[in-house]
């Protein structure tokens, strides 16, 4: 029986300046890096969240020949590899503004949804990240045609 997701991947081009962004301006901290020979496998993790990893993944062996590899760079370097990955916070915008000072460039600014309060921005390869704060009470999820009048 599965019990929890412990593992996520996200796909980056340099897992030292990968590093940089997710520890040096995110906030996470290094769950796992190990020299397994064939590659390096390195993990982050949110403080005190120790039991699920995102895993800063170099497209290569042994997971991918050489040449899927090079066609996940490639839609890695486009951002259009498919990966992606949504924080929760407690503080939205005092995120925002945090995040903004140290240099992190956003896609969105925080924005009030009917899920909550989030906003959007790219890790250095490419990959959306979003955060967003959950709203007081019950989330009511829109009718289709109520979402489509929103656009």
């Amino acid at each position: 029986m599965l019990k929890r997701i412990s593992h996520t991947f996200i796909h980056v081009l340099d897992q030292d300046e990968a590093l940089d962004f997710y520890v040096g301006k995110l906030g996470m901290v290094v769950h796992t890096d190990a020299d397994m020979g064939v590659m390096r496998f390195l993990t982050v993790n949110l403080p005190g969240e120790p039991n699920v990893e995102l895993v800063l993944m170099l497209p290569g062996p042994p997971a991918y020949d050489n040449a899927t590899a090079a066609e996940i760079r490639e839609l890695v370097a486009k951002g259009a590899a498919g990966g992606g990955v949504i924080f929760e916070t407690d503080d939205c915008r005092g995120t925002y503004q945090s995040l903004r000072a140290a240099g992190v460039e956003f896609t969105q600014e925080p924005t009030e949804r009917f899920y909550g309060t989030d906003c959007a921005l790219r890790d250095p390869f490419g990959n959306p990240i979003r955060f967003t704060q959950p709203p007081e009470g019950p989330i009511v999820v829109p009718s289709a045609e109520e979402l489509q009048a929103q656009s």
